[in-house]
């Protein structure tokens, strides 16, 4: 009795699920629309007739029964049609032309019908055939049936033939789609009859089709395509529209979606708990909500009353400098105007200078008249250069407020920071870690930020991804020091303002060198000529300036000439352990040897600068000369990568002595692209020196090197050429220096 209470309460709740969302009312003969949402047919019909659809809303579920549309009572103009002949049918099939279920004759653009969908509010494309390529949810119009019949109080279904009063039906018949009693039935369905054969059913008020019928063929579906997720039949399949797409058996498809709709179904049946405490949690954010909406409203309210006290009492002051400027200007031109009607005839100052020039006594004439001329004199100059003692216009009193009333126009809420852009051309990692980011064009300013970073090549840690991080990192750039050697590093930014913190920047994948840096300066007292080699003042770029000996290779390049080789030191030695370094070659160099040696062999065999009679002069036989009287197995004295006009050349002999470090590297007596930086890892114990692309850490050549004594890195050049050393982040200052026309690295 409870299973079955409960059953009843659960019809009962599932109510807005059975509603049409555009009558809102039960579902009437449901269609499945592509976005596999339901819609009734009549509503449908209705909705497309609004959109100017007309003669599209052919029913789905509609079977032929008018005699003109069975198979033995056709025109009889069809049983005369000539039929192709089998070899241009055969054309006809494969050029794609002649007409098919669907298809019109002549119609090159057929007209595609567009149904907006009122559950998703979006468009979806029923194609030529509108309506009528739809299925009917017949499922769905059971549990509608079944929900009627169990929210129906009393609600018997009637018999549709008795003669009035209808007595109460017992069976009904989907192929009369009619109700009866058992009386009605017999008498509808005689014995020896066709009509005989129809199998009775519960009484029901909606008729369906006994099984799902294909909407283009009017046959039974057999089969479900699963690239077009759409149930088909048997002409569907060997139909072109449905060529090489994955169809597997109806009883296939719904054994996996049955199993899948049944364990989504467990898992929140079982989980009811979880499900309770999220509606709280969601209830508690709607009250949540509320409140802090609440209070925002007020804050903006606030906020927009302040801004209206600050404009009316800005413009009582105008207003009051207004008027103060008014009444200073009434004054003036007030006392102008009496000046002026005092020179009037007959009155005031004139009048006046009239009875004084009546008096005969001279002195005493011209004790009167001394201060009259005065006056008469100022009046005669302000008569003859006339101008009013104020001006009329208050141009000066306009206000200028396009700035201010684009602001107000402008004024909107505070958003957060976009996420920020990482520059990938200025971050990089050597002995620390440099990063630098920008905020995309049209982002809301950011106060701090916030750098995470993490290694990618240790092993997961159960639980979330843990990030290390820096807090309220001001400016564009952040240095993240004593990185692991040999390690991948994941680094991502983000902005904060007074909004709060935006969006994280795409993650970017730093490789740390595979060795401790080696910090060090060059140091030309050994094979350098002055005259040819230009150190900077830091020591950290040199450049090499073709001589005289250059210019005459080129003018008798047949008959032979001495070339000089130049050569660089750095000021350090390393004597164990594992080092690394890197440099940037020049591209229009001539020729650059990169590389390591003997501190006693470098200076023992380049101090004095040895001329050598070709510009393609080798000192170190492909990779490593000085090794030419020693035995095979004796590691030479000298490791050096060769670099000229933009490449680098893996010559032979490299290939006897050096092996790669990568499957995928270059093969020995070829040449590749220069790298922007060139890498030198120099392992000491071992006596290996490994050279790398200093940016991506590619293995390009690994050679062995004799460590009995002193190792130091050694540059040489012949002819024109630059280097310049990759200067430590730490010290790394924001410029960029030019060095005879070789920009040194930032």
């Amino acid at each position: 009795m409870g299973a079955k209470g409960n059953g009843l309460t659960s019809m009962k709740n599932m109510e807005k699920e059975l509603l049409c969302p555009v009558c809102q009312e039960m579902y009437k003969q449901p269609l499945v629309l592509p976005c596999t949402h339901n819609v009734c047919q009549a509503c449908a019909r209705e909705v497309l007739g609004q959109q100017g659809y007309i003669g599209h809303g052919g029913d789905p579920s509609s079977e032929p029964t008018s005699p003109a549309s069975t198979p033995s009572t056709r025109s009889p103009r069809l049983s005369r049609r000539t039929l192709p002949k089998p070899d241009r049918l055969d054309r006809l099939l494969k050029s794609g032309f002649g007409t098919y279920p669907g298809r019109k004759r002549g119609a090159l653009h057929p007209q595609v019908i567009m149904f907006p969908c009122p559950a998703c509010q979006g468009d979806v494309e029923l194609g030529e055939r509108g309506l009528a390529g739809l299925f009917r949810n017949l499922t769905l119009e059971r549990v509608v049936e079944r929900y009627r019949q169990s929210v129906s109080v009393g609600g018997a279904i009637l018999c549709q033939l008795c003669k009035p009063p209808p007595l109460e039906a017992t069976k009904g018949c989907t192929e009369c789609r009619a109700t009866f009693c058992n009386e009605c039935f017999k008498l509808f369905h005689p014995w020896g009859t066709q009509k005989a054969q129809h199998e009775p059913t519960l009484p029901t008020l909606s008729f369906r089709p006994k099984g799902l019928m294909c909407p283009d063929h009017k046959e039974e579906v057999t089969h479900y395509c699963k690239t077009c997720q759409r149930l088909v039949c048997q002409l569907c399949r060997v139909r072109r529209t449905h060529s090489g797409h994955k169809i597997t058996p109806v009883l296939s498809a719904y054994q996996a979606l049955k199993d899948k709709l049944t364990k989504s179904l467990t898992y929140i049946l079982g989980n009811q708990d979880t499900v309770q405490t999220q509606i709280c949690e969601l209830e508690e954010a709607v009250r949540h909500t509320e409140v802090s909406g609440q209070q925002a409203k007020e804050e903006v309210s606030q906020l927009v009353r302040g801004l209206g006290a600050v404009l009316e009492e800005k413009r009582a002051s105008l207003l009051q400098a207004i008027e103060e400027c008014q009444q200073e200007r009434l004054a003036r031109l007030s006392a102008q105007i009496q000046e002026h009607r005092s020179l009037l005839d007959g009155s005031g100052l004139v009048g006046y200078a009239q009875e004084v020039l009546k008096e005969t006594d001279q002195p005493c004439f011209v004790q009167a008249a001394k201060q009259l001329h005065n006056r008469i004199a100022r009046a005669t100059e302000a008569l003859q250069t006339f101008r009013p003692a104020a001006s009329s216009s208050f141009r000066h009193c306009q206000l200028d407020v396009g700035r201010e009333m684009k602001l107000l126009t402008e004024l909107n809420f505070l958003r957060v920071p976009e996420a920020p852009v990482i520059d990938t051309q200025r971050t990089f990692a050597y002995d620390q870690i440099f990063l630098c980011w920008r905020l995309p064009p049209h982002s809301p300013p950011a106060w701090h930020y916030t750098v995470e970073f993490r290694r990618t090549d240790v092993p997961a840690q159960p639980g979330p991804t843990r990030w290390q991080r820096r807090e309220e990192v001001r400016g564009t750039s952040a240095l993240l020091e004593n990185p692991d050697t040999g390690s991948v590093y994941v680094l991502r930014v983000r902005g904060c303002n007074k909004a709060g913190y935006g969006e994280y920047s795409e993650d970017v994948h730093l490789h740390t060198p595979p060795a401790p840096v080696l910090h060090f300066f060059l140091d030309g007292r050994w094979g350098a000529s002055r005259e040819r080699l230009a150190i900077s003042k830091d020591q950290r770029a040199v450049r090499s300036v073709p001589g005289l000996p250059l210019l005459l290779a080129a003018d008798r390049l047949l008959t032979g000439c001495h070339l000089s080789v130049d050569v660089v030191l750095g000021n350090v030695a390393v004597t164990q352990g594992r080092s690394y370094w890197a440099c940037a070659v020049d591209p229009a160099s001539y020729l650059v040897k990169v590389g390591v040696g003997l501190e006693s062999k470098l200076q023992e065999s380049f101090q004095g600068a040895p001329d050598v009679i070709s510009p393609r002069y080798d000192p170190d036989s492909g990779h490593d000369s000085g090794a030419e009287d020693a035995t095979v197995e004796a590691s030479p004295p000298f490791a050096f990568l060769t670099i000229g006009m933009g490449k680098i050349l893996l010559g032979s002999g490299a290939s006897s002595n050096a092996g790669l470090t990568g499957r995928d590297g270059p093969a020995a007596g070829c040449t590749v692209p220069l790298p922007p930086r060139l890498g030198i890892c120099l392992d000491y114990e071992r006596g290996r020196v490994s050279f790398l692309d200093a940016v991506s850490f590619r293995g390009l050549l690994e050679c062995p090197l004799d460590c009995s004594g002193p190792v130091c890195p050694a540059f040489c050049f012949i002819g024109g050429g630059a280097v310049q050393l990759q200067e430590p982040v730490g010290t790394k200052p924001e410029r960029k220096v030019t060095i005879g026309g070789f920009a040194k690295l930032d």
